[in-house]
């Protein structure tokens, strides 16, 4: 495997690689891997002849100062998994590779990044499409995976592509759950051991909407039964419940199609995010694949 810091560097990998007649799948992280990332990787060597990770904490995505400096990466750690996992190359550039001097320009995707998170993470979204845009341009991979557990991100890099005509294939892969339920997280590793007991009430409660939602086609009636659902433990302090377009992230006024239930909700200092699609399993049907 090889580890790459350099842009032009990188930029030679892939290109090489499609001149040899490869497929090149990419899957951007922000390191701390687990097994969520596992499964985009797997996807990834499933389907493509190369495959490259990259390891790189956005700065510019945080809106809270305090989260960017408390993300904790381990890049020996992160290089031995992705070995593990079969991966070609990782790029992991050092923030000055990405930013040499303050950022002027930016991507920003109107509508789509405005709700949900977007509301409560003031510029989250407009980082976030600022340096995976960057990464494609770095990267020129053939496809690109990206986790359905942060539902509002994929729909937000769904849209960039396409209005800007990023020649690239976006691969979305389902939430991978901890047996429990529980969405696998990086943010989880922040729970002291009585709120990791109790974090799998998230998706309990996004279960119960979705039966709720199969049931009526009310989105007001599937939002109520999660906030019910998520009461029963006072040490959750829900941030939004909504029943949204799985595209447009645009709350639905009647289920007729298909629709995303996604949530966030503190518990403790740490703030969780999760989703169902509907149709959606059972909260007592819950395997490590999930439907977020």
């Amino acid at each position: 495997m090889i580890i790459l810091r350099r842009i032009p560097g990188t930029r030679a990998f892939v290109t090489g690689a499609q001149r040899d007649g490869h497929t090149v799948g990419l899957v951007p992280t922000m390191g701390a891997l687990h097994a969520g990332h596992g499964a985009l990787m797997d996807c990834a060597r499933a389907a493509c002849g190369r495959v490259v990770v990259t390891i790189f904490v956005n700065p510019i995505q945080f809106d809270r100062r305090e989260d960017y400096e408390a993300y904790q990466v381990n890049l020996d750690r992160d290089f031995a998994f992705c070995e593990q996992r079969g991966v070609d190359a990782v790029f992991a550039p050092p923030v000055e590779e990405m930013y040499p001097e303050p950022a002027r320009t930016f991507v920003e995707v109107s509508g789509v990044s405005q709700g949900l998170c977007g509301e409560f993470r003031p510029g989250h979204f407009r980082g976030v499409a600022t340096v995976v845009s960057k990464l494609f341009h770095i990267l020129p991979a053939d496809r690109a995976y990206f986790g359905e557990k942060d539902a509002q991100q994929l729909a937000v890099i769904q849209r960039m592509v396409r209005d800007l005509d990023f020649p690239i294939e976006i691969v979305p892969v389902p939430t991978m759950r901890e047996a429990d339920g529980l969405a696998m997280s990086s943010r989880n590793q922040r729970l002291s051991p009585e709120e990791r007991a109790a974090a799998p009430l998230l998706y309990t409660a996004l279960c119960r909407a979705a039966v709720v939602a199969r049931d009526s086609q009310d989105p007001a009636a599937a939002r109520q039964a999660a906030l019910e659902e998520l009461a029963r433990d006072p040490r959750f302090r829900a941030e939004y419940v909504e029943v949204v377009d799985p595209l447009t992230m645009e709350p639905l006024p009647r289920i007729t199609g298909p629709a995303c239930i996604a949530a966030a909700a503190w518990l403790g200092r740490t703030r969780l995010i999760d989703n169902v699609r509907l149709p959606a399993v059972a909260a007592s049907q819950h395997s490590p694949v999930g439907e977020g």
